[in-house]
Order: C-alpha cells, then structure tokens, then sequence
C-alpha cells in the first residue's frame, strides 16, 4: 500500500452537468432495492450490540483493513464505532490491535443504510475515507453523489467527513448533500499529520492533493431530515 500512485485523471474538469438531476430525482423517489438474505442476517446478530449501546454511534463506511475504524474508536472512546467493507480479503488484514469499542464487518453499504434507516438507527458521524472515485464521466453512477441510497444515509443522521485525492469528487458530494439537505458546506486542502489510513499514507507518500470536506445532517425535532423537492 506504500507504493507511489498515479493521481486521479478524468475527462471531467468540474462537477457532472446532471448531478443535481440525478439527485433530486433520487430524493423524490426512494429507492426500494431489496436487501440480500446474508445482509438480513448480518444486520439481525448486529442488532442487539447497537440497541443495547449507550453512547454515541459512528459509521467508518469502506473500511477495508479497519485502520481507520481503530483510530476512530481511540478518538471517540464512548462511542462504538462500526467499520463496514464488503471485501472479506481486505477485512482478514484487519489492523491491529484494535479497540474495544470498535466492531469491523462484511456489509455491502446499501443494504445495511436501508436496513439502519428502517430500525430508527441515528449515527453521530458517518464518514468516507477515500471512496473509489470512478473517474470515468460514464461512470459516476457508482460515486456516493450519485447513488439513489444517498438520501436513505442521509436520514441515518450525523456529521458526514468526506477525504479524497480527487478534488472533482469532493465537490460533487457536497452539492450532493446541499441539494438533499439546504446546507451551504465547503472543502478544504487536507494534509494531516498522521495518516489515518492506508490510502490516504500512500496518497500523501506519492504527493497527491488531499481533499477534506465535513457537513452536518440537520435535524427537526430530534430527527435527521433530507428534504425532497
């Protein structure tokens, strides 16, 4: 993972022209995908470790080796951190040791937002520590930004940190989340002291520009909101 990488190149030199189409048409329409039997079963022995939790919850989403998640963990020791990836390779080299506080698990992130959203799960931060940034004009399908599963997250609440080494896609993530939620955020250089995960060692090992972008779920009443429009 230490290996120097190229930075992300694309034919897009600014944010997609029909984010805000997709979006709005996926706020408009939930999306009623059904869950996998494994993700109903997975979700089901999870559940009683997160109903049973006193403190705050967060959401460490892509977590691969679970470095990530562990820092969190010592960061926020009375919250219980949950470190989802659907790769049981990139799980089985889970970083160690590692919290008590913290739990890594196989979860394709779809399912279990839907599953979250529909038990009243509330997170106290989600995070996106270097998401795969399909560069490909073609395929921004498949970024967060795009996904029709956005506005299910979104109700799961919290504060949402974004890190990227593609500026593009920091940018699309906060219209994104502007367009769900009224909110005016704003990204930032990233250049932390420590990296806090294996890409982002690398990444910086190789010179990229980091990205860091943060925005808050508001709430009504107590309750994450994501307005439609």
């Amino acid at each position: 993972m230490t290996a120097p990488s190229s930075p992300v190149t694309s034919r897009q030199t600014g944010p997609h022209p029909r984010l805000a189409e997709t979006v709005l048409k996926h706020a408009a329409h939930p999306w009623r995908k059904p869950v996998a039997q494994h993700s109903l079963q997975e979700f089901g022995a999870l559940s009683p470790l997160v109903e049973s939790w006193k403190g705050p919850l967060i959401l460490d989403t892509g977590c691969g080796t679970g470095m990530s998640t562990a820092v969190l963990a010592r960061k926020h020791p009375d919250s219980l951190v949950l470190g989802l990836d659907k790769s049981v390779a990139r799980l089985d080299r889970q970083a160690g040791p590692f919290p008590d506080n913290a739990r890594l698990l196989r979860f394709d992130l779809e399912d279990f937002w839907l599953l979250a959203a529909a038990a009243g799960w509330k997170f106290s931060r989600q995070c996106f520590y270097y998401p795969n940034p399909w560069p490909k004009p073609e395929h921004r399908l498949r970024r967060w930004a795009f996904h029709p599963v956005l506005p299910t997250a979104l109700a799961c609440g919290g504060v949402w940190e974004l890190r990227t080494n593609w500026e593009i896609y920091a940018q699309e993530f906060a219209q994104a989340f502007g367009l769900l939620t009224g909110v005016t955020t704003k990204l930032e250089p990233w250049n932390p002291a420590e990296p806090e995960t294996l890409f982002e060692k690398k990444y910086q090992l190789s010179g990229h520009a980091l990205w860091r972008w943060e925005g808050t779920v508001p709430e009504i009443n107590g309750t994450a909101t994501t307005p439609t429009r």
